[in-house]
């Protein structure tokens, strides 16, 4: 969250945590306490932001997101809010079976995860259209960065998990994390009103070449290659949920409308500056 005073941007975070309030403080940012699952405890929200950037993710069952729906209960009240930027997933697309996705496609989610969040980006842009409020939606896909629990490929690497043989395989998309921080904060300054904008590199990878490129630039031994039939005996049904899926996303609203230029246009660019090779082959 953010706030004007008299002329600059004050930032605010909300954190559930006692332990989290003094790191907040110490990095010149204003904590405050409360808990999107305790919609009491969100009474302050109305009234301390002028923008708001939502990246709680949502609970871990079900079908709706009560966290959003806790936090446009608390926005509704305000009289200030003017823009709302929200992280979604390109998971609410669902299975495009390879096919290049632009923010026009339909929704078709395939998963509880990605109803969640589809059901987050119908709350706020309901809410935005409600009480004249910019709400930017962005979809994001694989974010990747050293030492980002799950977005490390050196952990997958580590544990040697297969990935599918190429005829079987699916194309995923990635973007970096410090490129993602970038694209919110573009989106809070540009982002048009009720618009949906995907937040993805330049890449066109499958997932298995994916991890090829990631092991060859760390100096380690690439996952073996199964057949989807394989995958189904070894892999667990969330490890199955990603294998089931496969698009290509279109990032020219990203470039356009958010002006973003990309620092690491592709996984390559990116694991190759985490391991210390950047400008190198």
């Amino acid at each position: 969250m953010a706030r004007l005073l008299r002329g600059r941007w004050r930032l605010l975070a909300l954190t559930t945590r006692a332990e989290g309030v003094d790191p907040l403080r110490r990095s010149g940012v204003v904590p405050l306490r409360g808990d999107l699952d305790e919609p009491a405890t969100l009474g302050r929200l109305a009234d301390v932001a002028d923008v708001v950037l939502h990246l709680a993710p949502p609970p871990a069952h079900g079908r709706v997101d009560t966290r959003t729906a806790h936090l446009v209960q608390a926005l509704s009240r305000s009289k200030r809010i003017a823009r709302v930027v929200y992280a979604s997933t390109s998971g609410v697309y669902g299975d495009c079976a390879g096919a290049r996705v632009d923010e026009t496609r339909a929704p078709r989610p395939c998963t509880d995860r990605a109803r969640r969040r589809l059901d987050a980006e119908a709350s706020l842009r309901r809410f935005g259209r409600a009480h004249g409020v910019a709400v930017t939606i962005l979809r994001v896909p694989g974010i990747y960065a050293p030492g980002r629990a799950g977005g490390d490929p050196r952990e997958r690497l580590a544990r040697g998990t297969p990935v599918l043989r190429h005829e079987d395989d699916v194309f995923t998309n990635h973007i970096h994390a410090d490129d993602l921080a970038r694209a919110c904060i573009a989106a809070l300054h540009r982002g048009r009103p009720q618009r949906v904008v995907n937040v993805s590199d330049d890449s066109e990878l499958r997932m298995g070449d994916y991890f090829d490129l990631a092991a060859g630039i760390f100096a380690m031994t690439a996952p073996p290659r199964i057949s989807r039939e394989q995958a189904m005996a070894v892999l667990t049904p969330a490890q199955m949920s990603f294998l089931g899926e496969s698009r290509r996303l279109d990032n020219t609203r990203l470039k356009r409308e958010l002006g973003l230029v990309l620092r690491h246009p592709g996984p390559a660019e990116g694991l190759r500056e985490s391991a210390g090779m950047k400008g190198r082959e």
